[in-house]
């Protein structure tokens, strides 16, 4: 996979490499990675900044050596960010992503402060130590000059902690609403793609009724009324077109569906799990939620809010909620079936 990133890299001039390699970090790069760089350069230049203005350590005796101790600094500072997204990946287990949430984007930048604002002061001490400590007094490492520069740096870190929050906070809503938008109206064709085939089983059915005819060597649908059967001699009958939903409670399911116009309740003595097993054969029907099936017909509207998302069923004024271990199979329901 790298080798082959590294191949597309290469600069070609009507059909045949250019002569040498000529590779760009910037094409080799997933806009994912393209975003983390981004963010910590920006990081680390305001940091520098802020460090240019006040002049710490002793900047300000140094005169124009003082600029190349900021960059120095800085990349210092950029070292530091790339070892804490190393951490947060593979130590942590919090890797860089939008899709997790507003509340992980947030958690996730407040275990890399955390993490990082000490590792840039230990070694921008380090630095103020081996390097600066000869030209300007003061600079030895101690528990004071540590304590210094981790206020300096927590300082900075807290003031670019409240721009990168806002920013993909703003940016996550952003990308949220456009997919919720997006899955409405797959939901909408699906719905509409599931009455037609119901609609042609229905006609195959009375035609197969009526001419009673040979065997078919297509496959048959699978039947739109279900029994559904539990512990107990109790069974419970299902046109799975008009289910709504089934609730986990306890020992018992609640089937929800429409009948005559009305919402109807049914209790069965059986686990979700085993009724989940009863209509696997209906792709439309999936596990929103640990205690919820949900028949994806019958949903009125995707609803996302900060990271959530809910479905609003149709003829009653429930809306079930999508855990986030189910919300994939969901998105992968609507997109796919």
């Amino acid at each position: 996979m790298a080798w082959q990133r590294v191949i597309n890299c290469i600069i070609v001039t009507n059909g045949l490499p250019e002569r040498g390699i000529y590779i760009t970090f910037a094409h080799c790069m997933s806009p994912g990675q393209k975003d983390t760089i981004s963010t910590r350069i920006i990081s680390t230049v305001f940091t520098v900044l802020a460090l240019a203005i006040f002049k710490p350590f002793g900047l300000d005796s140094l005169h124009w050596m003082g600029i190349v101790h900021l960059l120095a600094i800085g990349l210092l500072g950029l070292v530091s960010c790339t070892a804490t997204e190393g951490v947060m990946k593979y130590v942590v287990k919090k890797p860089r992503s939008l899709e997790h949430g507003v509340d992980y984007i947030i958690r996730r930048n407040l275990w890399f402060q955390l993490i990082n604002t000490p590792l840039v002061a230990l070694l921008i001490c380090l630095y103020r130590h081996f390097v600066m400590s000869d030209m300007v007094p003061g600079n030895v490492l101690s528990w004071g000059n540590f304590l210094e520069t981790l206020l300096i740096i927590a300082f900075c870190s807290f003031a670019i902690g409240l721009y990168w929050r806002f920013k993909f906070r703003s940016k996550y809503l952003t990308a949220e609403l456009e997919e919720t938008r997006q899955l409405n109206e797959q939901l909408k064709a699906l719905q509409k793609a599931a009455e037609q085939r119901a609609l042609a089983a229905e006609s195959l059915i009375v035609t197969e009724t009526a001419a009673a005819a040979e065997p078919s060597a297509n496959t048959a649908p699978p039947p739109q009324t279900l029994t559904l059967a539990g512990s107990t001699s109790e069974t419970v009958s299902v046109h799975i077109p008009d289910l709504l939903y089934i609730e986990a409670v306890g020992n018992y399911v609640k089937v929800y569906q429409l009948q005559d116009g009305q919402v109807r309740t049914d209790m069965l003595r059986a686990t979700s799990k085993q009724v989940e097993e009863d209509l696997r054969a209906f792709p439309m029907i999936v596990r929103c939620h640990r205690a919820f099936l949900v028949n994806l017909q019958q949903v009125e509207q995707i609803v996302s809010r900060a990271g959530t998302m809910q479905l609003a069923i149709k003829h009653c004024q429930e809306s079930l909620p999508v855990s986030r271990s189910n919300m994939a199979q969901v998105k992968e329901a609507i997109k796919g079936v």
